[in-house]
């Protein structure tokens, strides 16, 4: 199917606190730096009119990002609002009149999963469905069971090719320039497989709590949270095998394919934790048993990769806010030098954040007569000169029809189908310090040797 420009937006929940912080501001910067012009129609059930709505979009451009005059009076110019009930045939009704004479409109679901059938029918009976795409937020779904709900309540009134499920990690640089950097650079591909990589660890470390998220985070968890979604997409982007081809579904395809390779996991690759003082938080159960914090090995189930494992870590309360991938490679099949000593092994690492820092670990020879080594790193910043935010690349990029960084139903079915085991028959939570790395049990998701590659406050550590 060719692809082709939406002539509309729409965006369900104008009024909510995703369009508030995000929406509002990615639309302005892509009017400012792309020049959006088409009809952007707001709808939500709030007894709000069209002053009010414009009124709202005032504030959010203030508190989040700035407010360009320029930008803002064309944003104002092209703004819509419909005031409705979801369940109510007159408010998409009203919708049709207002995109007018737009045949290829985007609408965008902000709004809570269960809603999106209803919403989904209405569009479809309003005559708004037809040749148009949808935008779907996360979370898609709480495990396979309701993603595949979810898939076939979107699939009854939408190809799968007009579906955009949105995941605002994917829209990110420094996430984007793993694939890049893998696939740019010739060097990396003869010994991206089992045969020299040792194991992968991925870690997702955040300094702060749940904050004032308790509730929410509640009736989430960690794995629902960031790994079934974020860290299994950034294993797939590490993972997957090149895309052939330039077509938008290539990439994506790729992905697919890798995510439905991945073995479910079992209880003895999961260790669940907790930090000291969750319970207290305001919104979380007295006797709560979500987990703040979760290690699990992962194993893809591949020519490529059988065999090693992959080692994914993520919590709150730990000692600092960063996320980094580590690549271990295997160490040479005899040791010529330093015979008998237990050297470091050649590695890779990528820093996603803060700061995005690709390094590279070897040893050198010491200093001397004798021929002994010592680890050293070697170190590339990447000083990004975009301030895209991911809101503003991926709403352009479903304007454009461009799904290369959405994700595709099959693969979020895979990805649930991988973390569905531990969620329907979860294992005891274990209490943890904050700023510590977690519960002491977590070392035994970890069969490698070297234990867990803690990241550290500056990206420069050695080997």
């Amino acid at each position: 199917m060719a692809d082709f420009r939406s002539d509309a937006f729409v965006f369900f929940g104008a009024t909510g606190d995703l369009a508030h912080k995000q929406i509002f501001p990615s639309l302005q910067a892509l009017i400012r730096d792309e020049g959006l012009n088409l009809p952007i129609i707001g709808v939500a059930k709030a007894g709000w009119n069209l002053d009010q709505l414009k009124a709202r979009a005032k504030d959010s451009l203030e508190k989040h990002g700035g407010l360009d005059s320029m930008a803002f009076d064309k944003l104002m110019g092209l703004l819509r609002y419909v005031d409705g009930d979801y369940n109510d045939p007159n408010t998409f009704a009203q919708l049709r009149k207002e995109l007018a004479q737009a045949k290829q409109p985007l609408h965008y679901l902000a709004i809570p999963p269960s809603l999106f059938g209803t919403v989904a029918e209405g569009l479809a009976k309003a005559g708004c469905a037809q040749n148009a795409r949808v935008v779907v937020e996360k979370p898609f779904g709480r495990d396979l069971a309701s993603a595949q709900g979810l898939n076939r309540i979107l699939r009854e009134y939408f190809p799968e090719e007009r579906i955009f499920r949105i995941d605002h990690f994917l829209g990110k640089e420094p996430v984007q320039n793993i694939l890049y950097t893998r696939f740019a650079n010739p060097i990396f591909e003869p010994i991206w497989n089992r045969n020299y990589v040792r194991s992968i660890q991925i870690t997702m470390a955040e300094k702060f709590g749940v904050e004032d998220r308790g509730k929410l985070y509640d009736d989430t968890g960690t794995v629902r949270d960031v790994v079934q979604n974020h860290l299994l997409q950034v294993l797939a982007h590490l993972t997957m095998d090149p895309p052939t081809g330039e077509d938008h579904d290539a990439v994506r395809d790729q992905k697919a394919a890798l995510l439905k390779a991945l073995r479910p996991l079992a209880p003895a690759d999961v260790v669940r934790g907790q930090y000291k003082g969750y319970r207290t938080v305001a919104g979380v159960a007295a006797a709560s048993a979500v987990e703040t914090f979760v290690a699990v090995r992962v194993f893809i189930e591949t020519w490529r990769w059988a065999g090693v494992p992959f080692y994914i870590r993520t919590g709150k309360c730990l000692p600092i806010t960063a996320t980094e991938v580590r690549v271990t490679l295997k160490s040479p099949p005899l040791g010529v030098f330093d015979a008998g000593d237990a050297m470091p092994c050649n590695y890779f690492r990528f820093r996603l954040s803060p700061e995005v820092v690709i390094g590279a670990g070897a040893l050198v020879k010491r200093s001397g007569e004798e021929m002994h080594g010592e680890p050293v790193e070697l170190i590339a910043r990447h000083h990004t000169q975009s301030d895209k935010s991911p809101y503003e690349r991926l709403l352009g990029d479903a304007v454009r029809g461009d799904g290369a960084l959405f994700t595709h139903g099959d693969a979020v079915e895979a990805a649930w189908r991988v973390v569905d085991p531990v969620l329907q028959h979860p294992l005891p939570v274990v209490q943890y310090d904050p700023g510590t790395w977690g519960p002491p049990d977590a070392k035994a998701v970890i069969e490698d040797g070297d234990g867990w590659h803690d990241p550290k406050a500056e990206a420069s550590s050695p080997c």
